[in-house]
Formats: C-alpha cells, sequence, structure tokens
C-alpha cells in the first residue's frame, strides 16, 4: 500500500549578497510565500524559507489538491515528495513508485534523441530497461512525432519536448502520482489526447499529489486539500470548504476557468 509521511519538514534557500540588494529583498518579502530572515552568523545572507514545519499524513485512495499563492510552497512541497530537494530539517516517509510529472526537462538529455531520451528519462523514473523497452512503439506512436523521434531533442519545440515527456512519464501508471498543471501539455489537440490520457491513468494510481490554480482542476480531481500560505500549512480539509477559504482569503474567483 502506498503510503507518504512528513514529519516537520523545512526547506530553506541561502541568498547571497542579499543586503547589497535590501529593495529587492524588501519587495520578495511582501510579495513571495517564503519566509526571509537573516542568518546573523554569515554576512550578506538571506534565508528564504519555502516550507517551515510541513507536516502531512497520506494513504492509499487519497486525492489531495495543493492550493496557494505564488510562493506558498506548492512546487516546493512537490520538488520534496519527488526528491528533487532534500529538506534541511524532519523526515520525509515515502511507501511506493513515485512518478513527478513536473517539469519537461527532469531526465531529458537535449543532445540525445528522442528514442534514446524514452530510455533516460524511463530510468529517471525509476522504470526498469526491459519495462521501457516494452512500452517504447506505444509511447512513440502516442507522441505523434514520428521521424524527429530520431532527432537530438535540442532540435524540438517546448510543445513537442512536452509531447515525449508526458508520453514517457504516463506510460506506466505508479502508485504515487505528483501533478504540476504548470507544465502543460502543448497544443489543443494534443491536449485533448493528453486528458483522455491522464483520466484513465489516474484511475490506476494510489495516491495523487496535485497543485493548480484552477479551482476546477482541483475540484474535478480531489477529495481534499492542503491551503499553504508563507511555506506553512494553514489547513487540511474537504475540497469544498477548503477551496470557498482560499477564495476568501484570495479573491481567487478570478483564477477560476
Amino acid at each position: 500500500m502506498a503510503s507518504i509521511k512528513l514529519q516537520q519538514v523545512t526547506v530553506s534557500f541561502p541568498v547571497y549578497s542579499a543586503r547589497s540588494r535590501s529593495l529587492k529583498t524588501h519587495l520578495l518579502e511582501a510579495t513571495t510565500g517564503g519566509r526571509i530572515s537573516s542568518d546573523s552568523a554569515s554576512s550578506g545572507v538571506t534565508i528564504v524559507k519555502a516550507l517551515q514545519d510541513v507536516s502531512l499524513d497520506l494513504k492509499d485512495g487519497d486525492r489531495i489538491g495543493l492550493v496557494g499563492h505564488n510562493g506558498a510552497g506548492k512546487t516546493t512541497l512537490l520538488r520534496v515528495l519527488a526528491g528533487i530537494y532534500e529538506p534541511n530539517s524532519g523526515l520525509v516517509s515515502m511507501d511506493g513508485h513515485v512518478v513527478p510529472l513536473l517539469s519537461i526537462n527532469l531526465g531529458m538529455d537535449p543532445e540525445s534523441t528522442g528514442f534514446e531520451n524514452i530510455m533516460l528519462r524511463g530510468l529517471y523514473l525509476g522504470l526498469s530497461k526491459r519495462q521501457i523497452r516494452a512500452q517504447t512503439d506505444e509511447i512513440a506512436d502516442f507522441t505523434e512525432l514520428g521521424d524527429f523521434l530520431n532527432l537530438p531533442i535540442r532540435t524540438y519545440s517546448d510543445g513537442m519536448r512536452m509531447r515525449l515527456a508526458f508520453a514517457i512519464s504516463t506510460s506506466v501508471a505508479p502508485e504515487i502520482l505528483l501533478l504540476d498543471e504548470g507544465i502543460g501539455a502543448g497544443d489543443a489537440a494534443f491536449l485533448r489526447k493528453a486528458s483522455l490520457r491522464l483520466q484513465r491513468f489516474t484511475e490506476q494510481v494510489s495516491i495523487i499529489v496535485l497543485s493548480s490554480h484552477s479551482l476546477n482542476l482541483i475540484s474535478a480531481m480531489c477529495a481534499k486539500v492542503v491551503l499553504l500560505e508563507h511555506g506553512r500549512i494553514l489547513a487540511i480539509g474537504e475540497t469544498d470548504e477548503m477551496l470557498a477559504r482560499y477564495e476568501e482569503m484570495s479573491g481567487a474567483n478570478k483564477v477560476r476557468n
């Protein structure tokens, strides 16, 4: 059974020579989610706390949405769950195969061909070579990239890279799926095709964690919502209740689409 457990997780980033940019620091503090503090022991160093004492306990069947303003900590939290960021403090316990759909560039080499990147990204996602080879034809067909798969992906447009990354990442259903809507899915025709694939894909996944500004998407996919503010969890609850609270806090009606 898949599970996720975070205990008082904190992630901080040092910003060097920040004292020489006091105006910029002031603006960052006013407009971003992470808390900003000085490190008195290190001259010119400012510490941005992207996550602070975050605790979360997810089990098989959970469909969780992450909401909050830009900089609230949503993407940082996803990257912690994906193993991209290591916490400065706290514990992260994950049980289950994780697939992160966070970036089109993760596990991709621009100098390698599309077919070579199917193997590279598949290995990055934890698939075996046998699994990847078994899925290669299906992945290639889904991308509709044809002979471009024999070319280095540095020659691809962003939309073409997205097609390839999406097809690889959704070739085998994981136990834990991490989604960031910011990755997009290319042109409108491919978006419709990708949406159908994703719908079938998510039905097989044990745990889904989705970060999104689209409240309709959160409402459709998630049973519970984590409300984040300044790197902290403000509340966790039923989707309708949390989305109403988020709208009340931020005037988020404008992001419904």
